[in-house]
């Protein structure tokens, strides 16, 4: 059905579907978005799975530079960027890598970059009882850049700070000095 209406959506914009570069289009379409939108399918909870572990920590963690790519839900075009996630655990750690197939999980689905922002403070806070979670992206839209007002270098910054990181100033202020800070 998907490849029947990626079809008709061809010849809808003035295309001939049966023109040799675009016989295999509709089942390239259809594969695309599937890969695209797997997020769908994906249960967060699933993907932290058995990977949360007692650590009698409570300093703070941070994973910065995390890619993402996600579609935005208005024009069904891609955004892209960077993600930074800071967390102060209560005797409950992630494995690292869980961090970035959240923000997969959350990104691979039709979004707006408030929402997914939201959407992996949240699970993270939730998921550890963490005593603070903070979640910068920064992203660039198509949407800006190839249709509308054609801003090449407009960038969006999204930031999500729960617990501590939403109550005190000194936490909050540390986890941003530490996500612009130059790699090692």
């Amino acid at each position: 059905m998907t490849e029947d209406l990626i079809r008709q959506l061809l010849v809808d914009i003035g295309e001939d579907p049966t023109r040799e570069g675009l016989l295999k289009t509709p089942a390239r379409v259809a594969e695309s978005l599937r890969f695209l939108t797997q997020g769908y399918d994906q249960d967060p909870k699933t993907i932290i799975g058995d990977a949360i572990f007692t650590e009698e920590c409570n300093h703070m963690v941070i994973v910065r530079d995390i890619e993402v790519f996600s579609l935005c839900e208005h024009h069904m075009l891609p955004f892209w960027g960077r993600c930074h996630i800071g967390y102060i655990p209560r005797g409950r750690v992630f494995g690292v890598s869980k961090l970035a197939r959240l923000v997969d999980c959350y990104a691979r689905r039709l979004q707006l970059q408030e929402r997914l922002t939201q959407q992996i403070a949240r699970i993270i806070k939730d998921s550890i009882d963490a005593e603070g979670v903070g979640v910068i992206l920064e992203a660039r839209h198509l949407c800006m850049m190839m249709r509308g007002v054609q801003k090449q270098n407009s960038r969006m910054v999204t930031s999500a700070m729960l617990g501590s990181f939403h109550h005190s100033e000194a936490t909050r202020n540390e986890f941003l000095q530490l996500v612009k800070q130059d790699a090692v």
